[in-house]
């Protein structure tokens, strides 16, 4: 091996020297490491805004999105304070809170909003929900009868201000269910305001539980649905259906699959994308390794016929070939690895800045976080290179072999 190694060394620094007769050789084995090294950084700066975006939104969305929600479709649940601590007692379930929920609209002078009105209890919300974290003004603890929260696109909408009074229209139907009355409207103080980005600063209205029984005409110990915080979110929707069934009121069971599951899978499915799509770039990049050692075989029979003489075993001659190979991807992982975490860990800066240069934020109003996330993982590093390197040695087997085929009688007596 260390023959191999030093052979492998010489082979190199004579084609440095002859630049004449091995430039083109040389060009393409600096692009097939110039092309390792993009790929290797590419994948790693990819891997690291997808698993940040992961990230937020296990921690940031699904922690105020509901988690699990049983729904009463038709008649209100009943007697919702035993269901609750009922349902706390569960196991998996970290949290449990009532709530009512209708569609309506908010109003301000002539400006119409369309809104998702959502009655809570301030006591309880906060186990099922990390809201106040992106709460300005009143949180939701705090919350008042004559108060409302609402998401901050509704709030530039409709260009209110924190304290100005808010009209909500909440829709009637009489009780055969057919015939629609007129809404009822009641006037609210804007007492908090819920930036968080994404489609709750555009849907949200939130009110007591009590003024929301009042406004549907419900007891105090009625509501619409319950709430749920589990402690692992992947296995919501089979904590959703066991706990269920501790329920006896007839519900639609629901988990944030239903609602935000699609967001889950188009994150995962580029994940696979830019793993497909950047080792192909790292394949194609190998692949220039091949066509360098191909040629560099050529150009070196002589020398390898002469090795041969000396006796050298095809052995050597394949493991000098190899390391050639090898060291071209060595140095496009190394410095792609290097500029591919130092862009990991700096991305969310940069993207920051590039965005009050260009006066615009792309993520803004569009996802349900306005900054571009980063986590970089190791185990992710560390399958890049591994990939890569496994790809390079398959990319000199040939080139390697074909040394190894030199006959030097052919070679020398010409």
């Amino acid at each position: 091996m260390l023959l191999s190694a030093f052979l492998s060394k010489r082979f190199r620094a004579h084609s440095g020297s002859n630049e004449s007769q091995n430039g083109f050789v040389s060009f393409i084995a600096k692009a097939s490491t110039i092309g390792i090294l993009l790929g290797v950084a590419v994948l790693i700066v990819a891997l690291s805004v997808i698993n940040g975006f992961e990230q937020q939104l296990v921690h940031r969305l699904l922690s105020v999105v509901p988690q699990v929600e049983y729904v009463a479709p038709n008649r209100p649940i009943e007697q919702w304070p035993s269901k609750v601590e009922n349902l706390a007692k569960q196991s998996g379930v970290t949290g449990a809170a009532p709530f009512i929920s209708v569609n309506g609209m908010a109003q301000y002078k002539s400006d119409l909003k369309a809104v998702e009105v959502r009655g809570v209890s301030p006591e309880l919300e906060k186990n099922v929900s990390s809201i106040n974290q992106y709460t300005q003004g009143k949180l939701i603890s705090q919350l008042d009868l004559d108060d409302v929260i609402l998401g901050a696109q509704i709030v530039k909408q409709l260009q209110l201000q924190q304290g100005d009074l808010v009209t909500l229209l909440i829709p009637q139907v009489n009780q055969t269910g057919s015939d629609i009355l007129a809404p009822k409207r009641v006037t609210l103080t804007l007492a908090g305001i819920v930036k968080m980005g994404g489609p709750i600063d555009s849907t949200a209205a939130l009110i007591h539980l009590s003024k929301a029984q009042s406004l549907l005409g419900y007891s105090q110990q009625q509501v619409t649905g319950l709430r749920l915080q589990v402690n692992d979110v992947f296995y919501a929707h089979q904590i959703a259906l066991r706990v269920g069934q501790t329920i006896p009121d007839y519900v639609y069971i629901s988990s944030w699959f239903r609602t935000q599951g699609s967001l889950y899978q188009d994150i995962q499915m580029v994940r696979t994308i830019v793993y497909i799509v950047v080792f192909l770039i790292i394949a194609v990049a190998s692949f220039n390794i091949v066509s360098s050692l191909v040629m560099e075989v050529r150009e070196k029979q002589a020398n390898i016929a002469i090795l041969k003489t000396m006796g050298a075993k095809d052995s050597t001659i394949l493991a000098t070939f190899v390391m050639q190979g090898l060291t071209q991807a060595f140095v496009g992982v190394v410095l792609g690895g290097f500029v591919g975490v130092f862009l990991a860990l700096n991305i969310s800066s940069l993207f920051t800045w590039l965005s009050q240069l260009a006066g615009a934020n792309p993520l803004e109003g569009v996802y349900f976080i306005e900054f571009l996330p980063s986590k970089l993982l190791w185990q992710d590093i560390v399958i890049t290179v591994i990939v890569t390197f496994i790809l390079a040695v398959l990319a000199t087997i040939y080139p390697a072999w074909q040394a190894t085929r030199v006959d030097p009688a052919k070679v020398l007596g010409n």
